[in-house]
């Protein structure tokens, strides 16, 4: 008896479950039905492979994946799509929200204006097109008027749409004039009627290697590259560079020629002018002639000073292991080790004694100091230095070593000696024995400086 009690509850059981789960499949279908009918398309991005734009005020416009899935314009020219752009447009057109159904059988569409845009969507798979057919501006509200093709009801669309889908060729073309990673650039050289200058790259600094032998300044070099790698076309000039457009630019005589070494050995070549307030560009990787922003130009036009590195020494403070300073017969010498229990440990700066001893430094100090040695920065150059007597360095004010590691062990020496006082200037030069140039500083940067070991040491705290 009590077998067959929960064989009857049991199967009540399932039966209520079975009308559950039914019921929600139910409900389920007619949510998304509903959805379904509350959008104008639901496609999936990865299947639309082209899209046509028509309208009245516009040239017909149609992109196309290629075998790489990269989009191309194949109408009304063949050309590079830029793919940020159309990928939103797709994106766009794949999921039209219906704000509002107007009317399910029209009488007549042209009192909604369905003669401003027609968008054919090609998919995957499929040879006819799903067209979506645009009209004017809802007056009272900014929505768009809509339909599909295979459909007879006319739609409201979301205002903001109207930008999205009113595109123009230039919009959707790529407006790149040269593709490259600044990080592969490994050589420069800069040619104009003025001014020539070339660089290398060593390990992650740049170095000119003419007109001079000199430390380039990498934040500006790299600013440059980054730049040209990002520039986009203003406007497009000329879709072919025949000799006549070449000539009517000024680019068969460039005013400044760019060329870019990489890593693979690949060379790209960048030629600019300046015509009329306008910078006019093409470069080997583009057929055309187009104008950019004229400051890519100004940046160029730098002398080669402003874009030397001022920095006098070059190392990063917090990686200072030990710092050594001769100042006239007294010298001193503080290095940091690491104290405290283990799993407590810090680091420390220690004044070593004359005695070989250790006693424990300021270490705000020490510090402070290496700062305003790292950030300390000429105001000029000597290229061509003299006999070191006639800058004082022959018996230099201070004479400075410091050593650093890397978080990758790596170790570097930079030895530093400071002259003294020029004639008649309130400025004296300095050299960094890495550079075969010294560095002309203010002698008031040399102010608060420290005079001996006293300088560092800490101070007793008495109780």
């Amino acid at each position: 008896m009590r077998f067959k009690t929960t064989i009857i509850l049991l199967i009540i059981f399932i039966l209520a479950l079975a009308g559950v789960l039914l019921i929600e499949n139910k409900s389920k279908a007619v949510k998304e039905e509903r959805e379904k009918q509350e959008m104008l398309t639901d496609l999936k991005v990865s299947d639309i492979e082209k899209v046509q734009l028509t309208g009245t005020a516009q040239t017909s416009i149609t992109v196309k994946r290629d075998e790489q899935g990269n989009w191309q314009i194949i109408e009304p020219l063949m050309t590079e799509a830029d793919s940020y752009e159309v990928n939103n447009l797709v994106e766009t057109l794949s999921n039209l929200r219906i704000e509002h159904v107007v009317d399910n059988q029209p009488a007549d569409l042209k009192e909604y204006g369905f003669n401003q845009q027609e968008i054919r969507i090609w998919l995957k798979g499929q040879s006819e097109p799903v067209v979506i057919l645009t009209g004017m501006e809802n007056p009272l509200d900014g929505t768009l008027y809509a339909k599909r093709a295979d459909e007879t009801r006319v739609v409201l669309l979301p205002g903001y749409l109207k930008n999205s889908l009113d595109k123009k060729l230039f919009d959707l073309r790529s407006k790149e004039i040269v593709k490259f990673d600044p990080d592969q650039v490994q050589a420069i050289e800069l040619t104009s009627k003025n001014l020539a200058w070339k660089l290398i790259k060593k390990e992650e600094n740049w170095y000119f290697t003419s007109p001079i032998e000199a430390l380039a300044s990498t934040s500006q070099i790299d600013s440059i590259l980054s730049n040209l790698s990002t520039v986009k076309a203003k406007t497009f000039l000329a879709e072919e560079k025949r000799p006549e457009d070449l000539k009517a630019s000024g680019l068969d005589r460039p005013g400044y020629t760019l060329k870019l070494i990489l890593a693979d050995g690949q060379e790209l070549v960048i030629n600019l002018n300046k015509k009329e307030e306008k910078a006019l560009a093409t470069s080997s990787q583009l057929a055309r002639i187009v104008e950019v922003e004229a400051q890519l130009i100004n940046n160029l036009a730098r002398p080669v000073s402003e874009l030397r590195e001022k920095k006098v020494a070059l190392f990063n403070s917090w990686e200072a292991t030990s710092l050594t300073i001769k100042k006239g017969d007294k010298f001193f010498e503080v290095i940091k080790e690491k104290s405290g229990e283990k799993g407590q440990e810090r680091e420390e700066w220690y004044l070593l004694t004359e005695a070989g001893q250790k006693e424990l430094a300021d270490s705000s100090k020490v510090e402070s100091f290496l700062r305003k040695l790292e950030y300390l920065q000429a105001v000029d150059f000597i290229d061509r230095p003299e006999d070191s007597k006639k800058y004082g360095l022959d018996k230099p004010e201070y004479e400075i070593t410091v050593k650093t590691k890397s978080e990758d062990d790596k170790e570097k020496i930079i030895k530093l000696f400071f002259g003294q006082k020029l004639e008649g200037k309130n400025q004296l030069a300095v050299r960094n024995n890495d550079f075969n140039y010294l560095f002309l500083i203010e002698a008031s940067a040399l102010t608060d400086w420290p005079a001996g070991p006293e300088d560092f040491k800490a101070v007793e705290i008495k109780s």
